[in-house]
């Protein structure tokens, strides 16, 4: 897509309060402390991230003229040492970059991927029933190639402005000096006291006497510094051959509890891709977002394609005729998507027919104001004819990251990192954590009614709900980056975001404050807590079944208002935007 290049705006530097986030990032804070009633503004740059650490190292390289991919670098290395529960170099992600000069949106896939020696039957039990879901995602066998470094070394070659190796230097100077504990951190090891069956994790999140470190403690990790600096000498070589990839291998392979085949050939053999973005017309703006293999561009596109036809801008956030609407979108959708969305390198993906105008008008047709459909039916978008398969389910769990960077000549990135589960797969190697990202394929590979398209095959990418969007005016200028961590809900949060940046016009921040609601095509989930509590009784009425329970999104994203970059933090977590 093309879009009117974005003007740069110049101003004086102006200090966000940094040597207090540096104090909150030291001694640690309550989860939501770092969150404003207002939005950050700045008129030069902008960077929203999950950790203030990882947002002051990407503010620097944008200060010092660095590119928003620059600066997406040097704020994910930092996140895999303070938040290694969520993402990391030992995992994947996605992410979009919006080239102002080219006027260009490109989309990089560094999903992790099976290795050669994975089949079909990886998660199948010697009676052929899948094995259980926490008996299968520990230890090496959930191992996927990891491939954020190779993605995030091939943006660069394309459009960074800072040399390579600065980037890597406040992370490895930071686990040289210790971190502290945040209290959200602290929260996750006591929460994953399994951790400790693996001797590295143990080590480092617990005391010698079994017990979890806790918040304000400091955490010093000189391997991952080690690990840094090589990547910054070596590019993703260092990850990928010699003896960083040869203690990944020995750590997967000769786990005792659930050891995996990953091989050197693997890791030598991954390649991030370069993929077309899918885009979307909503209202008078174009949407664009990541497409398979993971599923959160199209499905996120369909929600909004479906909810078209309606005037969600005379409804109140919140309201029960929002969240009714909203929520039948996203069942619609959902059921496509699992009948449907998987690796396009290995399987067909209707994707043009999913997004067909004409088919999202009659799926929408089905969508009763005054009536939940239940359960929604696939559809059958054009080019699907062909396709007999079946419906997939697969665990796919939240601990994710997500930031959002602009930079002075007005490139964007949105950028969603994950290790699948909180802290993966328990191991680690060289400092860090591995994925256990092959957990989101299907476990079963095949039904009744054909074969699974997200079964698990040798050199295929796990089917992710990832999110990173871009959001354009109608005369093709930036408006909006966007994402957010939380498995197969993050479509719903970014959609439920989106819905409030274009229908309701709310501000970056008041946009991530908002109640949460989620329907993946069954039960529709209220925040608890929040004020959607007391709508519950209206939308059984109109026949939800209704589940209350903490959504624990973790959006960030940059809105472009009245000339200003505005920057938004998911009050839930403990992330912040930052400007000059």
């Amino acid at each position: 897509m093309r879009a009117d290049p974005v003007r740069q705006r110049r101003g004086p530097f102006v200090r966000l309060a940094v040597l207090v986030i540096f104090a909150l990032a030291v001694f640690g804070a309550p989860a939501g402390a770092f969150a404003a009633d207002a939005p950050v503004r700045s008129s030069h740059v902008m960077i929203a991230a999950a950790h203030p650490a990882a947002a002051e190292a990407g503010a620097r390289i944008l200060s010092a003229g660095g590119d928003a991919i620059d600066a997406a670098i040097a704020a994910q290395m930092v996140l895999g040492l303070v938040e290694p529960q969520s993402s990391g170099i030992g995992g994947g992600g996605f992410l979009l970059y919006y080239d102002t000069a080219q006027e260009t949106v490109e989309s990089y896939d560094g999903r992790e991927t099976a290795p050669a020696a994975a089949a079909e039957p990886l998660f199948l039990a010697a009676d052929g029933t899948p094995r259980p879901w926490p008996e299968a995602a520990v230890g090496g066998l959930p191992v996927g190639v990891p491939g954020v470094v190779r993605m995030l070394e091939r943006a660069h070659r394309a459009h960074g402005r800072t040399p390579w190796a600065h980037l890597f230097e406040p992370a490895a100077a930071l686990a040289e000096r210790g971190f502290a504990i945040t209290p959200r951190l602290a929260h996750m090891i006591e929460k994953n006291a399994d951790l400790a069956r693996f001797p590295d994790a143990r080590a480092y999140f617990f005391h010698p006497d079994g017990s979890p470190k806790r918040a304000g403690e400091t955490l010093v990790n000189p391997a991952y510094a080690e690990t840094m600096r090589a990547i910054a000498r070596e590019g993703a070589d260092a990850l990928h051959e010699g003896r960083i990839a040869a203690e990944i291998v020995a750590t997967v392979q000769g786990d005792p509890v659930n050891p995996g085949a990953l091989a050197l050939a693997d890791l030598a053999g991954y390649r991030a891709r370069v993929r077309l973005a899918v885009c979307g017309d909503y209202r008078r703006h174009r949407v664009c977002s990541m497409g398979p293999p993971s599923s959160g561009g199209v499905t996120l596109l369909q929600i909004l394609g479906l909810l078209e036809r309606f005037d969600l801008a005379a409804l109140t956030p919140g309201s029960v005729e929002a969240v009714h609407l909203i929520s039948e979108a996203s069942r619609l959708a959902f059921a496509d998507r699992n009948r449907y969305l998987a690796d396009t390198d290995f399987v067909p993906v209707p994707v043009a027919g999913l997004l067909d105008p004409d088919y999202l008008r009659r799926r929408s047709a089905l969508i009763d104001p005054d009536r939940a459909i239940g359960e929604a039916a696939p559809g059958a978008p054009p080019g699907s004819d062909s396709l007999a398969r079946a419906d997939a389910a697969s665990p796919e769990l939240a601990s994710t990251s997500h930031l959002s960077v602009v930079d002075s000549r007005g490139n964007a990135v949105s950028f969603t990192t994950s290790v699948e589960r909180a802290f993966g797969s328990r191991l680690m190697a060289a400092g860090f954590i591995l994925n256990n990202q092959l957990t989101d394929f299907s476990f079963a590979p095949t039904s009744e009614h054909g074969p699974v398209a997200n079964r698990v095959q040798p050199g295929k990418r796990p089917r992710s709900s990832m999110t990173p969007t871009l959001i354009f005016d109608e005369d093709g200028s930036l408006f909006a980056t966007l994402g957010s961590p939380g498995g197969p809900r993050i479509i719903g949060f970014v959609a439920q975001s989106a819905i409030a940046l274009l229908d309701w016009s709310l501000d970056a921040q008041a946009a991530l404050s908002l109640p949460r609601h989620v329907n993946r095509n069954g039960a529709t989930e209220l925040e608890a807590g929040t004020a959607l509590e007391e709508i519950a009784p209206a939308l059984e009425a109109l026949g939800h079944e209704i589940r209350i329970r903490p959504l624990v999104s973790g959006l960030h994203a940059i809105r472009r208002a009245e000339g200003m970059l505005e920057g938004g933090a998911d009050p839930r977590r403990e992330g912040i935007a930052l400007g000059h």
